[in-house]
């Protein structure tokens, strides 16, 4: 297929031939022919509890060629063109440099180790290379947008979309941040560490063209957090949190899942960027997950909340999933795989849709028409 145009490539692929081509889900396009790149970022050297989510992007990668094309929420997603970049071999020679760093500092840091000086050598080392690991995806990405791609990241942590996010601020003078995750990471510097993880939302909301966040799922955070919450709404940004628990209550008390999502909706503006950690499910989905926490999301939950957000004229410029670990049997990867294409199809479909006008001409318009999709008539039928 190497010389073949984009749409010959359209013409002669199989999408029910398993991993007919050689791109992330089995896909053949290049770069250049994809509407849509996937960044990997195997990136872990702040984790503070179970590693592996370096090893996430690779593992994707390879559970990918398993994941049927045919989108029933928008069907022939696939034709826009989805590429996966190879991971970048810098990224990755640091992280595993820092991390040996991080988890002696770490233990110093909770033990109350001596060598204060040594410890402080080490920590702006770790935060050095978190720095440079922003600008550096800063870069990367900066270029993907202005040559036109939608872009979403794959880690990694959740450390990871902070030079995304400078990249898009370049674009766009304001933009909310879609949070489903189990943690609220609005820790100022946890443990020491400027880029933690657990710091990526506070982090988020220094840069001035954020200015909504609006989490889903959470359910583990701090007294600093609730703390930090207050101030950055004196400072004007808008931070409002869907707790998991108090979700799960009002389903149980009669509310309906789509009622919560359009309140979720309600107040994100126009354009938004979704930062998916994987432990923003339910634990059973990922079990070898960095941090994972009782309760959680269900797979269709949070298909159902994008999608629905889509339907409502939401904007994605961008987006992340994070803190998949693969684990030995694979099984994170395979749920981190299929979460991926669903986010990577309704992305598509949010660039390239047109709500009140259908195009049959377009052979990868949308199939829906007054919120009915082909699933919703076969049953109707």
């Amino acid at each position: 297929m190497a010389n073949q145009t984009k749409a010959e490539k359209i013409k002669f692929f199989d999408p029910s031939s398993p991993a007919g081509g050689d791109g992330i889900f089995g896909l053949p396009f290049t770069q250049d022919e994809s509407d849509l790149v996937l960044v990997p970022v195997p990136w872990e050297v702040t984790v503070s509890y179970n590693p592996g989510t370096a090893d996430a992007p690779e593992a994707i990668m390879e559970a990918s060629k398993q994941v049927d094309l045919y989108e029933p929420l928008y069907p022939n997603a696939w034709q826009h063109g989805i590429f996966m970049q190879k991971p970048d071999k810098w990224i990755s020679k640091v992280s595993k440099e820092m991390r040996p760093l991080a988890v002696d500092y770490i233990d110093a840091f909770v033990n109350g180790k001596a060598d204060k000086k040594h410890n402080q050598e080490t920590l702006e080392r770790i935060n050095e290379a978190g720095l440079a690991l922003r600008e550096h995806l800063r870069k990367t990405t900066s270029e993907l947008l202005k040559a036109g791609h939608v872009v979403g990241l794959v880690g990694g942590d959740h450390s990871i979309p902070l030079g995304f996010l400078d990249a898009l601020a370049e674009q766009h003078q304001s933009f909310g941040i879609l949070q489903i995750d189990a943690h609220m990471d609005l820790r100022k510097a946890y443990e020491g560490f400027t880029y933690s993880h657990a710091s990526i939302k506070y982090n988020a909301l220094q840069i001035p063209s954020v200015n909504a966040l609006v989490q889903v799922g959470i359910r583990d955070f701090s007294d600093e957090e609730m703390a930090n919450i207050e101030t950055l709404r004196a400072q004007g940004k808008i931070v409002e949190t869907f707790y998991d628990a108090r979700m799960k209550r009002r389903l149980y008390e009669g509310a309906t899942w789509k009622q919560i999502c359009d309140g979720i909706i309600d107040v994100l503006p126009k354009q938004v960027y979704i930062s998916f950690d994987i432990d923003g499910l339910d634990p059973k989905l990922c079990p070898h997950t960095g941090t994972p926490v009782p309760g959680g999301l269900e797979f269709e939950q949070v298909v159902y909340l994008i999608d629905r957000l889509v339907e409502r004229g939401i904007d994605i410029i961008g987006f992340d999933l994070n803190e998949v670990s693969p684990g030995k049997d694979e099984w994170d990867a395979n749920v981190g795989a299929r979460m991926l294409y669903k986010m990577c199809s309704l992305a598509l479909r949010a660039r390239h849709q047109h709500p009140d006008v259908a195009d049959d001409k377009d052979p990868v318009q949308h199939h829906r028409h007054q919120g009915v999709d082909v699933l919703d008539k076969e049953n109707a039928d």
